[in-house]
């Protein structure tokens, strides 16, 4: 049975961008800072276009953090491991409100990540250009 890709008006494309990242370098004690961490993901989600619907977070002991972000165009989630001054990333969101990219660069930023690797996975379905009818 065939499938019409094409969305109805107001119906996004099955396809998102699934933004994966490393930090290290990073202060310890923010890593372990619950408080700003969770305050901090919701910030930069929102800077960069996302619909944030919750946030959780979990305490680790003796030490580390999850923050995990419920949004309209998917999730995102930090996982941090302060005693050794890194941090995962995973941040994926559908249609094209949100940025994950963005937000991956302003939470480097804000957690003043030495170094940074981040990548990007396309998936779903591939997008035709604008103004382009399949």
């Amino acid at each position: 049975m065939a499938h019409d890709l094409t969305p109805a008006a107001g119906v996004g494309f099955f396809a998102g961008r699934h933004v994966l990242a490393e930090f290290e370098g990073v202060d310890a004690s923010k890593l372990d800072d619950l408080a700003f961490l969770h305050t901090t993901l919701e910030d930069v989600l929102r800077q960069a276009g996302a619909t944030v619907c919750d946030v959780i977070s979990k305490q680790f002991e003796p030490q580390g953090v999850t923050v995990l972000a419920l949004l309209s165009e998917s999730h995102a989630s930090i996982h941090t491991y302060p005693e050794i001054g890194s941090m995962f990333v995973d941040i994926f969101t559908c249609g094209d409100t949100a940025d994950p990219e963005l937000a991956a660069a302003l939470l480097r930023d804000r957690l003043g990540a030495r170094e940074a690797t981040i990548q990007t996975v396309h998936r779903g379905h591939k997008v035709p250009a604008a103004g382009v009818v399949a």
